[in-house]
């Protein structure tokens, strides 16, 4: 019994971290950490993107298992960073598998930042991600209000569970949609510059990050699998952002970008 509860508080805490940007290795060592500051031994896990899988050797020497399935992934560091340090503090603060468990809980159920304050970052940071790429403040104006209105969508399809694929094609004809009508209006004069700072809050730096990391240490699995992720992201953005301007160019003409 006890050594059940320990697997499952294991895949518990891999989940929540897989479910919030960790690495693979990250993931499967934390998981063994909890195992083994349990007093179990034998602890072995495997990781994808999309999945847990751990198994232990009980004292008697049965062996038994857990499969998580982890479906919505997104990206909240603190809770990785904190799940992180409960791991290994455990045997050093002597935390009982009931404490672990109250503290698990109550990490997973912290609330992020709201809506509105993502929001109105998103439009901070594609601003200033235009003024970066070399746009003018009309192009960093129309980069915030872009960004506004991604993150705002992005925030109600995210609600109804929305494929992500969809939601970056959405994403992507957004920013360019937003750029042309203002460069039509003629209050911009560089459209790339703001289609490029608005849709880098699509792009998927921390899944070719991971996807980097997992293939260097030899978690090919999951480097392809994010890697191939981050593609289809890419491919999404480009897809949206094209289909924009293929539209806009059949009835309004060329633009000068």
């Amino acid at each position: 019994m006890q050594e059940n509860k320990v697997l499952n508080l294991a895949a518990h805490a891999g989940k929540i971290i897989l479910q919030n940007g960790a690495e693979t290795y990250r993931v499967e060592e934390t998981m063994v950490k909890i195992c083994t500051a349990f007093n179990i031994k034998d602890a072995d896990s495997f990781v994808t993107p999309t999945g847990i899988m751990l198994s232990i050797t009980c004292n008697n020497g049965e062996i038994v298992s857990a499969v998580r399935r982890v479906q919505n992934r997104t990206v909240n560091l603190e809770k990785i960073s904190k799940i992180n340090d409960l791991s290994r503090t455990i045997q050093k603060n002597k935390l009982s598998i009931d404490d672990v468990e109250k503290e698990l809980k109550a990490i997973e159920g912290s609330e992020s930042y709201s809506s509105c304050i993502m929001v109105f970052f998103a439009g901070i940071g594609a601003a200033f991600f235009t003024l970066l790429f070399g746009g003018g403040l009309n192009d960093s104006f129309v980069a915030l209000v872009t960004g506004f209105l991604i993150k705002s969508v992005s925030t109600i399809f995210s609600k109804i569970n929305l494929n992500d694929f969809f939601v970056n094609i959405i994403g992507g004809s957004i920013a360019a949609l937003v750029a042309l009508i203002f460069y039509k209006l003629g209050l911009i004069n560089s459209v790339d510059k703001s289609i490029i700072g608005s849709i880098m809050l699509l792009v998927p730096g921390l899944s070719i990050t991971n996807a980097v990391r997992d293939t260097i240490a030899g978690d090919l699995v999951s480097g392809v699998a994010r890697g191939l992720e981050a593609f289809l992201t890419a491919v999404a953005i480009a897809a949206g952002t094209g289909i924009v301007f293929k539209i806009w160019i059949t009835f309004f003409g060329g633009i000068n970008i």
